[in-house]
């Protein structure tokens, strides 16, 4: 099943596409479900419909990973697959890696689903060539770029910020973005409407693990739901993070 066209882009069997160039850069970004991607040969039992809502892709993520990358130097690392094949921002061990159901949904093709095909096919790639790429740029602040619903259904409950800053144990960039957004007449979340604290994964890995401040930045979906909306807040993030480095380097 393919949700669409563009998004059908493992090139060369990869689960991912890196845009920009290799070499020293401050910022790198990186989105783990900026793809709804499902290759052919994975039947995972539900109505076509449903990839293109938020349980299959991070809406506007990939248009504003794009756009860091071509028009703000920012080089990105970009998911090409679908997190209802595999989450690249789950742990190998956790069974969320391979979902069965998501938010309320039974995903019946993953029940039984052979896990250690899709982390070899899917996840240690990923993560493999995520590590070489920090290697490569050797940045000095990782941006982890992500989307939440407007509203929670299960819950009737209204999400209010416009975008929000998540953090584990290293807070020392998340302070510094969340006053930034704000001075921009932002409504921000501090660790909602998903807390750093349990859902961390890649940075924990990739970042805190390193000891490389990072950014992971969830902005509300109707505000990247369009292309004029991704190139605005392309720029906004741009600037934010910039900022937050200069500030972090002067401390």
């Amino acid at each position: 099943m393919v949700a669409n066209d563009r998004d059908a882009a493992m090139i060369d069997g990869k689960p991912f596409r890196q845009v920009g160039q290799a070499g020293p850069h401050g910022l790198l970004c990186l989105a783990d479900h900026a793809s709804n991607f499902v290759p052919e040969d994975i039947d995972l039992g539900i109505d076509n419909a449903l990839l293109d809502e938020h349980i299959a892709i991070d809406i506007g993520v990939e248009g504003v990973a794009d756009r860091l990358a071509r028009r703000h130097g920012i080089p990105a690392h970009i998911a090409c697959v679908s997190r209802l094949v595999c989450d690249f921002h789950r742990r190998e061990d956790e069974l969320a890696v391979v979902p069965t159901e998501s938010d309320g949904y039974l995903i019946p093709g993953n029940i039984g689903a052979n896990l250690e095909n899709r982390l070899a096919t899917y996840h240690r790639p990923y993560h493999s060539a995520l590590a070489q790429f920090i290697d490569e740029v050797s940045p000095r602040l990782l941006l982890a770029l992500h989307s939440f619903t407007p509203t929670l259904a299960a819950r009737e409950e209204e999400r209010p910020w416009e975008v929000a800053l998540l953090y584990n144990q290293d807070d020392r960039a998340a302070r510094h973005a969340i006053r930034l957004f704000a001075e921009q007449g932002l409504t921000v979340g501090d660790n909602q409407p998903y807390s750093g604290k349990q859902l961390n994964a890649t940075m924990d890995r990739h970042a805190e693990e390193r000891g490389i401040p990072y950014l992971t930045i969830e902005v509300r979906q109707d505000q990247i739901a369009s292309e004029a909306g991704q190139a605005r807040w392309a720029s906004l993030i741009a600037d934010v993070a910039g900022r937050t480095l200069l500030a972090l380097e002067s401390q």
